[in-house]
Order: C-alpha cells, then structure tokens, then sequence
C-alpha cells in the first residue's frame, strides 16, 4: 500500500515520526511510505485538502482553523504522538519568582515560526492571572535570531524547542524558566488525513496507526541514547550527545504519547487555548475533528514493539 506522508517541518520533537522509518515499522505493517516535506510548515492542510498528500503530522490546531472555517472541511485527526507542548522559555538569569506572574516586565521573545507555542503560553498567562499584554514581547524573529539576542543580552528570555534548549544550556549558562509540558496534556502533533481518504482508505490507516504503536512501545522501552542512536541520520548537524539530551529531556517530560489515543482532555485545552488567543471563533467538537478508531483498534490488537 503506496502512501504519500507529509512532514510538516523537520524538528527534534517529531522524533517518533522518524523512529518509525528507523524502525523499519511502517514496512512491517506492508506499507510504503513516501516522506514529503511541506514547502511551508503550516500549509500541510491545504496540501491534503488538494489531494497533493495522504496522511500529514501536524498539529491539531490546524484541523481546529479548518473547521472553525468551514465545519464540513473533512480534516480530521487520527492518531496522535505529541500529547504534551514541546515548547520551553529560557533565560540566561534564573527564573524569577513567581512562576508566570513573575514575567510581567520582562522582554520575552516568542516563537514566529508557528503559531501554536505562542496561542498556547498566552492562554497559560491568562490561567495564571497575568494579562499577556504585561510582557514585553519581542515579535517577527526566528527562535535562532532569538537566541543571539539572549546571548547578546538585549532580551530576558525566549520561547524555544529543542535543541536549542540544550545548547543554550550547556554554551550559555542559560537555565529554563517555563516548560510547557507541565501544563498537562495538550495535543501537539497528530496525523492527520480527509473523511474521505479515511473512507476510502481504512486499513491503510489502521495498518499505519499500528505502525505509530509499534514505535511508540519501542520507544518507551528504550533508552534516550538508544533512540538517539537510531534517528541521529534525520539530524546530521546535531550531535549525538546533544540529541540524546534533548530526547532524554522530552522523555522526562512526557511529551509523547505511548499509545495512538489522543483524549479528549488535550483535544479541549488546545481549543480552549486557540479561542482565548482569538484564532477561532467557536471550534469544532472532539467528534468532528478527532476519530480515534484506528486507534482503538490498535490497541485492543497490542500488536508486539518494533525491534
């Protein structure tokens, strides 16, 4: 079964989509899977809603934009591999007190290159009481752009993923203020397909969500090293000491799911989030853009780990 798998963007915390191919899983499942990187990172939807994609990972929050659009646009998400924010603030002093509140004044530079870090950490703020216009946020840049300013000093934190945390850490003194993991569940990264590739296409999913599971069952009986080992080749200018610690830091936090299921309760914060952040109007429910069928089924199946 021939499948065309869009990729969003190419970022240490999709590091179980890259496992999979590592492995060998979606092989094993009799697929063949073609990996085709979006020319933009947030136009994976309009390139499965053209037919010029099967499958696409991503986040949620775009099937959340497509249907607060349009509800009977057909996105829908189906098994999930990111169920925490992958996202962190770091600043070169130690965190000041207060935990969120103690942001208020202080020059922030946040993500740009997407969205959803941003839709997320204001509606952490408005939860914790701080308005988030009481940030001096610094606006337009890209996170590398961002993290010069810090090692510069003209900025008192940033909103970064790996492995930029890392090397902030370990060349700059730089210590985390924030992780957004802590908030609890949050889905973050799902794959992603029409209703009617869905329809059309049923085992091909089910036999690709298996294969997710499988991965997800090796990585959570494995060390960080070992799946550093395994997926160093989709990094070649990172270090594999540098990718082990940003692997073994998301695998502390939590960030991935160990299995397909992607709940209700990540599905509801990230929606809660985009309508507080103004980028949807009302939002789709749980039902009209999630199903978790295919996962479902994977799971009552417990297929073995891959190997």
């Amino acid at each position: 079964m021939a499948i065309t798998l869009i990729e969003s963007f190419r970022a240490v915390f999709y590091a179980p989509f890259y496992a999979a191919f590592a492995l060998g899983a979606y092989s094993a499942e009799g697929l063949d899977v073609e990996l085709k990187t979006s020319p933009i990172s947030t136009h994976w939807a309009n390139l499965l809603l053209s037919g010029e994609g099967d499958v696409s990972w991503g986040g949620p929050m775009r099937v959340l934009v497509a249907g607060d659009a349009d509800p009977d646009c057909g996105l829908v998400s189906f098994c999930e591999v990111v169920s925490r924010d992958p996202f962190f603030l770091i600043g070169r002093p130690p965190a000041p007190s207060g935990g969120l509140a103690g942001l208020r004044g202080k020059a922030v530079a946040t993500v740009s290159e997407v969205p959803t870090p941003w839709i997320c950490l204001q509606h952490d703020l408005r939860l914790a009481g701080v308005d988030p216009g009481d940030l001096r946020r610094i606006l337009g840049r890209t996170m590398a752009e961002n993290a010069a300013a810090l090692r510069a000093g003209e900025i008192d934190a940033l909103q970064v993923f790996e492995p930029l945390v890392e090397e902030l850490i370990a060349e700059d003194g730089a210590n985390v203020w924030y992780a957004a993991a802590d908030r609890g569940l949050t889905t973050y990264t799902a794959f992603s397909t029409t209703r009617a590739y869905m329809e059309r296409e049923p085992e091909t999913l089910l036999r690709m969500t298996r294969a997710m599971f499988r991965t997800q069952k090796w990585i959570a009986a494995h060390s960080a090293g070992e799946f550093a080992g395994r997926i160093g080749s989709y990094f070649p200018k990172l270090s594999e000491t540098t990718l082990e610690k940003a692997l073994a830091r998301y695998l502390t936090l939590g960030i991935w799911n160990q299995t397909p299921y992607l709940e209700r309760e990540g599905f509801e914060r990230l929606r809660e989030s985009c309508l507080s952040g103004g980028l949807i109007r009302k939002g789709i429910p749980y039902e009209a853009g999630v199903d978790m069928r295919f996962a479902e089924a994977a799971i009552e199946e417990d297929p073995p780990p891959m190997v």
